[in-house]
């Protein structure tokens, strides 16, 4: 079995230990998790991968991109084609419970539509993402009550926000599921969490997310010139039970290659191809003149950042204003 070293890096706490390659990686190779490794993933989080002159392959779940001048290989949700550089793995494949949850929507019986007592799910902590969230959130309010379960625009008497999502979606015949931020193939947890608890999603960020989701079962707010117009959707769904009934009994996916189970096997493939290279030939970027060039002005960059922040700890930041109005 052939050896490789591995290591983590600028990814949240405990991510070495709980991340769908390592177990990929432990079936086919000997895996050593080293300080001085052969490859590294490495994340968004930081800038530490720039510290290894290694094999490079980034990981994200965000909606950002990876320097392919400074990484060999990305696993992220693109919709793209760069050799054997590149494979969509988007964020929603790695909840197992949602995404189990979501196969098995459209099995909905009567009894658990009759449970569906409340309009509508809104359950957002974050402030910082895209401002659509909270004015459809205000928009669709207008219309009947929408349940606030998260920090954000709570309502619903529990500040800290529920504990159990899923079970707090459930109760609701619709589910508010906005991304923090819309880009072509940038699809979270949050369209299929609202599939798994068997609601019709109210659906805003991907505008690509029908490639592989089937928009006879959820609101698509790409299709419609404004949140109005998705407003006016909402009300047409909700005041026919029959069109509910038939959305909520329609299969979320569209075709197998968008199943959890394919797109692991495709991981997996993709994987075996950067490790069973020698590992000379499995380098992609450029570490050349140009390539080396560039990469050595961003660890200049990188060195300027640290001792600005330095600075701004040592120096009060009345001092820092002035000398950028150019007083003294």
């Amino acid at each position: 079995m052939k050896k490789i070293k591995v290591k983590f890096v600028d990814f949240w706490p405990n991510f070495e230990n709980d991340n769908v390659f390592l177990p990929i990686l432990q079936k086919y190779y000997d895996v050593e998790i080293s300080d001085t490794p052969d490859y590294i993933f490495g994340s968004v989080l930081g800038d530490s991968y720039l510290d290894y002159d290694c094999v490079r392959i980034f990981y994200t779940g965000e909606n950002l991109s990876p320097d392919y001048n400074l990484y060999d290989y990305s696993i992220d949700y693109e919709y793209m084609d760069y050799g054997d550089r590149h494979f969509r793995y988007p964020n929603y494949v790695m909840w197992d419970e949602a995404f189990s949850g979501m196969m098995k929507k459209h099995l909905a019986t009567e009894e658990e539509i009759a449970e569906k007592t409340d309009f509508c799910s809104f359950v957002y902590s974050n402030d910082k993402g895209n401002p659509a969230r909270v004015q459809f959130f205000d928009l669709l309010s207008q219309y009947k009550q929408v349940n606030a379960g998260g920090k954000l625009r709570n309502n619903i008497g529990q500040p800290e926000g529920v504990k159990d999502k899923l079970a707090f979606q459930t109760r609701h015949k619709f589910a508010i599921a906005f991304e923090n931020s819309s880009h072509p193939g940038y699809t979270t947890e949050k369209l299929i969490e609202a599939f798994a608890a068997k609601t019709v999603p109210i659906y805003w960020g991907d505008p690509w997310v029908d490639r592989g989701f089937n928009e006879e079962a959820f609101i698509n707010c790409h299709r419609y010139d404004s949140f109005a117009d998705v407003v006016e959707a909402v009300k047409r769904v909700d005041q026919d039970p029959e069109l509910y009934r038939r959305m909520l009994r329609t299969p979320a996916l569209k075709s197998r290659e968008y199943s959890q189970k394919y797109t692991y096997e495709q991981l997996e493939k993709f994987l075996r191809n950067i490790f069973d290279q020698p590992l000379e030939q499995a380098y992609r970027r450029n570490r050349e003149l140009w390539g080396k060039y560039y990469y050595e002005r961003r660890l200049n960059q990188r060195e300027y950042e640290r001792i600005g922040n330095k600075l701004k700890k040592l120096v009060p930041r009345s001092v820092i204003q002035r000398f950028k109005k150019g007083g003294r």
